[in-house]
């Protein structure tokens, strides 16, 4: 869809070479869904006519059947700087990190069990010793409250030092679900959005973390991009079903943190199966192996296989995190945390310094 939105966009020049726009270069992205049409453009000349080829745009997407409403983003313009192969943007402004390990947990879709496996991947971290905290950067749909037992609990807190986090079962949180009501709607466009996410990233009171889990808002949007550019991401889980349709929006979310220079860590495959609580049986309700087999022929490393089983959705309803517990599922989330601190200290270590001797 984005290249037949390209092609629409090569029927409007761009004013500064005369080119069409698409091959000009100018377009940093393209979007098209519920029939909104987005598109980001580089900065052009400070004299450039920016109403006018806004309008131009919107004359020629608006004619398209499938567009209903054009929005149009101009990128603020940058100092140049030195190019780089394939560097974080804006990695000189980058704030230290708020942990050793920073560590996204993204999907590329909702409904894969995202949050749920995040909380646990935390919890795992924490049993195991390791000082840890948790970022709900899921800002429309924030399940950190529930999933730690904390839907009760009051707002965050600043103090001199920074936003307080709270603290439930050796994790620190904080959540945008601290700071509205738990059936209140967060109607918020993207700039608010990122801007509550950065502030989240920037002036949250971590202390001196080992670990630290964002969870990720799904999809493939400004928030992940103000994640992935805003914060000094060690690397980055992805979590899948072994659906195929989940598997093609896990492929786009590896994309994106393959395009911002985020190594990604591995893929955890959610609801591998069912398992029976009363025989022990593994019912394969979604397929099977369709992760692992992902993440082999993107060359990730694959950190395990979740069963779904009825006491993890016990626990995380009742704000308790299985992954603390015994049986199976626990031991499932334990393997997989420390595959991903494992690949995360590895994705951390500097490469060695090739030192030529005359």
């Amino acid at each position: 869809m984005s290249t037949d939105l390209n092609e629409t966009l090569n029927g409007v020049a761009d004013p500064a070479s005369g080119r069409p726009l698409h091959a000009s270069g100018r377009v940093s992205g393209v979007d098209l869904r519920d029939g909104i049409a987005t598109v980001i453009l580089a900065p052009g000349d400070k004299d450039e006519d920016a109403a006018g080829l806004r309008a131009a745009i919107e004359a020629a997407l608006t004619a398209r059947s499938d567009v209903e409403r054009v929005r149009v983003i101009f990128e603020a313009p940058r100092e140049a700087k030195p190019q780089q192969a394939k560097t974080r943007p804006a990695q000189e402004a980058q704030p230290e990190p708020p942990a050793k390990l920073v560590i996204a947990v993204a999907s590329g879709k909702g409904g894969v069990g995202k949050s749920t496996v995040a909380a646990n991947l935390a919890g795992a971290c924490a049993r195991a010793g390791l000082k840890t905290g948790l970022m709900d950067a899921d800002v429309y749909g924030p399940s950190a409250p529930r999933l730690f037992g904390l839907s009760d609990a009051p707002g965050l807190q600043k103090s001199d030092a920074g936003i307080e986090p709270l603290e439930a079962h050796g994790v620190k949180l904080v959540s945008m679900g601290f700071l509205v009501g738990e059936r209140d709607p967060v109607v918020w466009r993207g700039p608010m959005v990122t801007g509550a996410i950065r502030q989240f990233m920037q002036e949250v009171n971590w202390g001196d973390l080992d670990v630290l889990i964002i969870d990720m808002p799904p999809g493939t949007g400004d928030p992940q991009l103000a994640i992935a550019q805003g914060a000094p991401i060690t690397g980055v889980v992805i979590v899948s079903t072994p659906q195929s349709l989940a598997l093609d929006d896990a492929k786009k979310a590896i994309a994106l943190f393959d395009r911002t220079a985020i190594p990604v860590l591995g893929v955890v495959e959610n609801m591998s199966y069912f398992l029976c609580p009363h025989c022990g049986e593994g019912t394969e309700i979604f397929g099977r192996g369709g992760a692992r087999a992902e993440a082999e022929t993107l060359g990730a490393p694959f950190l395990g296989e979740i069963p779904l089983h009825p006491e993890l959705r016990e626990a995380s309803d009742a704000g308790r995190l299985i992954a603390l517990g015994e049986g199976p599922v626990a031991s499932a989330f334990r393997r997989a945390a420390e595959a991903m601190v494992d690949a995360a200290r590895e994705a951390d270590r500097p490469a060695p310094e090739i030192v030529f001797e005359d």
